[in-house]
């Protein structure tokens, strides 16, 4: 499975604006004078801090107004799962690009039931019934909504931390950098930092994320119904994040990953939260999964594993919180806590 489905890579579509081989080179030049020489300083979060009763209010009129609108599919809802009261940990799941917060509901369950407040937010733009509403997203609005929706969470527990796939992983580990007075526990799912190489050269990430990003070119959208310019926001936010890293509070790292992942890049993916951890002095864990499982992009994609599905998910939670891996054949661990 690759970034845009069929046989399709970024490389076409550049190719295909102009029709001849010059398109990156030019795109390149192009990239290289208008970028920025300095970059810019990633917008903070807000640090107004809510209490458990004002997170939850934010959070069920949220719920609420979701239920209300006629746009939204019902199954992408944002979700609150609370116990009712402050608790010792709680935790924000960042859903990716395309999906919605249904994507982390049996994840979220599992979280639940070890005593976390849960707040799976909807990204901008996405779950309508309007299946292509998500190619207007911008960077902006997508760092707005993770940092409201980090506030919310930090008001639901003592302890808070980030779960996040694919572009939500980019926006988890922008929060574990702009707001690590709060992010404690970090936890990246084939986080989409840059493309897959195969997919699209490093040099052609810069043009895209100048021509599609900023719309200076008309949109594509490819076989699966990704947006170029829509992707290119994920990716403008990936490169602005702070270098070298902060050093933050952050108690643990993790990654999860698989090798038949055809849409990330997959050594950013590990690169990225490694300098991260560095800046922290903690360990990074990364979790590849086994080929034979034949899990690709979408490592919460676990419905067809029956109990191994279970098992993973368990996995992830254990790299999450920090705490032993359990012994099984389902994935390779590197890291600490072993």
């Amino acid at each position: 499975m690759d970034l845009f489905g069929g046989h399709h890579t970024f490389l076409d579509y550049w190719v295909a604006l102009i029709g001849d081989g010059l398109t990156l080179v030019v795109a390149a030049v192009v990239g290289r004078l208008l970028w920025p020489s300095r970059r810019r300083e990633p917008r903070s979060a807000p640090a107004d801090a809510l209490d458990f009763a004002a997170a939850t209010r934010v959070a069920e009129t949220i719920v609420s107004a979701e239920a209300a609108d006629p746009l939204l599919r019902p199954e992408s809802r944002s979700r609150l799962l609370s116990h009712g009261s402050r608790t010792d940990r709680a935790v924000l799941l960042l859903h990716g690009y395309t999906h919605a917060p249904d994507q982390f509901d049996e994840m979220a369950e599992e979280l639940f039931a070890r005593g976390y407040n849960v707040w799976v937010p909807r990204a901008p733009h996405h779950g309508t019934v309007d299946r292509r509403a998500h190619h207007q997203v911008e960077a902006g609005d997508l760092t707005a909504y993770a940092a409201e929706a980090l506030t919310v969470a930090a008001g639901l527990g003592d302890e808070v931390g980030v779960v996040g796939i694919s572009g939500g992983g980019v926006l988890a580990a922008w929060l574990a950098q702009v707001r690590g007075d709060v992010v404690r526990r970090l936890l990246l799912l084939s986080p989409f930092f840059g493309p897959d190489p195969r997919q699209a050269p490093a040099f052609a990430v810069k043009p895209l994320i100048l021509l599609y990003g900023r719309r200076i070119l008309p949109d594509r959208v490819t076989s699966r119904g990704y947006s170029l310019s829509a992707v290119a926001q994920y990716l403008a936010i990936a490169r602005d994040f702070p270098r070298p890293p902060r050093r933050t509070g952050l108690l643990t790292a993790a990654v999860a990953i698989s090798p038949l992942d055809g849409v990330v890049d997959r050594r950013a993916a590990v690169t990225v939260p490694a300098r991260i951890a560095e800046a922290n002095a903690i360990p990074l864990r990364v979790c590849e999964l086994p080929e034979s499982l034949g899990v690709r992009h979408d490592v919460l994609d676990l419905g067809a594993l029956g109990t191994d599905g279970s098992d993973l998910r368990r996995r992830y939670v254990a790299l999450y919180e920090g705490d032993p891996v359990p012994t099984s054949g389902l994935a390779r661990t590197t890291g600490a806590a072993e």
